[in-house]
């Protein structure tokens, strides 16, 4: 989890000191007692409890939530009994007779069996149980964070032609994966979201990436001369503005949605709103109401709260145009999104979330806790706690909606890519919920539907062909890595906190130095991390400083007054000799970058620096850039040299 609700990241050592276990969880989910970070062991009060059950729709005194059996997760293989059972209906419109019991032959998917007595049929999920790995010389990556990484045909920000071009660099260099930061859309309205982590979408992409002298019609427009010059002359902006690109962009794509013939008839326009649907529609729908009302559909008039009302279709039916438009922005979208994972495999990020306020929450609110925030509970780093702002599924109500919401995250978020990483992956055991109205210390952890969510995600990674890494830092619970490990999906390892020899880490694991929300090479070896926190206000660790130098200097060799490039290359090298599958560098490492792309615990408003720096170097510059050439050689002839 990132940006200003950041999850508790802590060390080895701190990890071992405590947080992980906990007492079974209740028939609601909701774990009664759990070791706190300090080691203490924490009962949840009973107020807290009732308070949760009652955002979950359910009754305090209730033994139970409602049962539900409208769905069955099974195993390949196994043969599972399903009483009453006479049919099953195959996703390619086939089936079978059945006798009450699924056989072990059935087919992965999403299938449908009749059921003796039901109305309705039962959703039968038939997994691999392990997701597709990486292969085993996968090599190294880059770590990109799109919107900082502009180029000469830039419109004020990194764009999915950039994220193109960069893929293709990175071929020639010998990368084998790009990571990218999320490029999930966010609710159209000013002040833009700048956090890629709290979208108002997981499944819709932001325009505000489309790379506009690409799209289709834009050399037809009068003037597209100078539409260029001046979207270009965005990318001298530093931060990035967004709320200029974004008006730049869209009042060009409304020019060429009007202007250019054939465009609202285009067949690809029109099999792309058949494949995505009712979903599709409801999305384009809510983009059309944030422009109208605002952002925040609960600020909206009551009569617009829920999807499924009479009024939102008459604001369909109304501005059935522009609904199209915003369709027509999500075709753009994912056809450049295509072309550029065609360049070289990508790994895509999947928020553990999305706004509160934005179009999931909006359409799949009758599945989510009634005014519950997820968070983590108050560590060494957090002595309050910490609120991350976002919505949770209520664990049974998800399940009785046969998971669709889940899947259909899943299932976009590995659109186009090689690969998935999934955002604080433990919240797919557990979730630490906050109740209405509290604070992150009067929260208690929520029990996940694991083993059938983790049958899900590897049956959308082998349908995908796609492997997943689990971002599994933090207070991590008994047994969780063993099941990540059993399940084929990757961990994270980072330099910075593991203290066993890289020799030693996890084979299954993605490896890389630091991440987006910790310090730069080049901010940890020169103390500019460390002075940046003390003047935002931040008490910096100097201890913890002093100590990462040290680790730099004891793994490469180096003294204490290298180069900041030497000593980048040179870390870069160590951590690719690991036996992890796949290793990132950060493309900011490579260019010494000395601030970090978010600093944990700074307000996104108050510091509009966070998710808006753009890089020192522009993409054409990277080829010519002696340090990036001499990371990505280096981590070329390390990976070689593995035995």
């Amino acid at each position: 989890m990132t940006g200003a609700q950041t999850p508790e990241v802590r060390s080895e050592e701190e990890r071992r000191r405590g947080g992980g276990r906990s007492a079974p969880p209740d028939a609601w989910g909701i774990v009664p007692a759990y070791e706190d970070a300090f080691g203490a062991w924490t009962e949840v009060p009973t107020a807290t409890r009732d308070a949760l059950v009652r955002a979950m729709g359910g009754d305090p005194s209730a033994s139970a939530p409602p049962e539900v059996d409208d769905v069955v997760v099974v195993r390949s293989g196994d043969r599972t009994p399903l009483a009453g059972a006479t049919r099953i209906r195959f996703e390619d419109g086939t089936g079978r007779e059945l006798d009450g019991e699924l056989p072990d032959d059935l087919p992965l998917g999403y299938h449908d069996a009749e059921v003796a007595g039901r109305r309705d049929t039962v959703r039968v999920i038939v997994s691999p149980g392990r997701c597709q790995l990486p292969d085993a010389d996968a090599g190294w990556g880059w770590a990109l964070q799109l919107y900082a990484l502009r180029s000469a045909t830039s419109w004020g920000i990194g764009d999915l032609a950039d994220l193109r071009r960069f893929a293709s660099w990175s071929r020639q260099v010998g990368a084998g994966v790009v990571l990218v930061n999320p490029l999930n859309a966010v609710t159209p309205v000013s002040p833009r979201e700048t956090s890629p982590y709290y979208p108002t979408s997981r499944r819709y992409l932001d325009p505000l990436m489309l790379a506009i002298e690409e799209v289709p019609g834009f050399e037809e427009l009068d003037g597209h001369g100078e539409l260029r010059s001046g979207g270009r002359a965005l990318t001298d902006d530093a931060p990035i503005d967004r709320d200029r690109v974004v008006a730049a962009k869209l009042t060009t794509l409304e020019r060429i949605w009007d202007e250019v013939e054939g465009v609202r008839t285009d067949p690809a326009l029109v099999a792309f709103e058949v494949e995505g649907g009712r979903d599709l529609e409801l999305f384009a729908t809510f983009c059309v109401l944030a422009e109208r009302h605002g952002g925040g559909w609960r600020s909206w008039p009551e009569a617009l709260h829920h999807p499924d009302a009479r009024a939102v279709a008459e604001v369909a039916d109304a501005h059935r145009d522009r609904v199209r438009f915003h369709v027509w922005l999500q075709l753009l979208s994912d056809a450049q999104l295509a072309r550029a994972g065609a360049e070289l495999p990508l790994l895509g990020d999947l928020p553990i979330g999305a706004d509160p306020d934005g179009a999931d929450a909006w359409a799949w609110q009758d599945v989510l806790a009634d005014g519950v925030s997820v968070g983590a509970p108050p560590d060494e780093l957090g002595p309050q706690g910490q609120n991350w702002t976002l919505p949770a599924f209520v664990p049974w109500k998800l399940r009785a909606a046969r998971y669709e919401p889940f899947i259909a995250t899943l299932r976009a978020a590995l659109r186009h890519v090689g690969g998935l990483r999934i955002d604080h992956v433990l919240g797919l055991f557990r979730l630490f919920w906050i109740p209405p109205g509290g604070t992150a210390a009067d929260g208690a952890y929520v029990q996940m539907p694991s083993r059938e969510l983790l049958d899900i995600v590897a049956l959308e990674s082998v349908r995908a062909g796609a492997f997943v890494v689990g971002e599994d830092l933090g207070t991590v619970g008994e047994g969780v890595r063993e099941e990540l490990d059993a399940r084929d999906l990757l961990r994270y390892q980072v330099f910075w906190f593991e203290q066993d020899p890289v020799e030693d880490w996890t084979p299954k694991a993605l490896a890389s130095v630091s991440t987006h929300d910790l310090p730069t090479v080049a901010g940890v070896w020169t103390g500019d991390d460390a002075a940046m926190q003390a003047e935002l206000g931040q008490e910096p660790d100097d201890d913890w400083h002093a100590e990462l130098r040290a680790r730099i200097s004891g793994a490469t060799g180096l003294p204490e007054d290298a180069p900041v490039a030497d000593v980048v290359v040179a870390l870069h090298a160590h951590v690719a000799a690991g036996p992890n599958r796949v290793v990132l560098a950060q493309l900011d490492d490579a260019l010494g970058v000395t601030d970090r792309p978010n600093v944990p615990g700074t307000d996104r408003h108050a510091r509009p620096a966070n998710w808006s720096l753009p890089l020192p170097v522009r993409v054409e510059g990277l080829a010519a850039h002696p340090t990036a050439a001499a990371v990505a050689a280096a981590m070329t002839a390390a990976r070689a040299a593995r035995p």
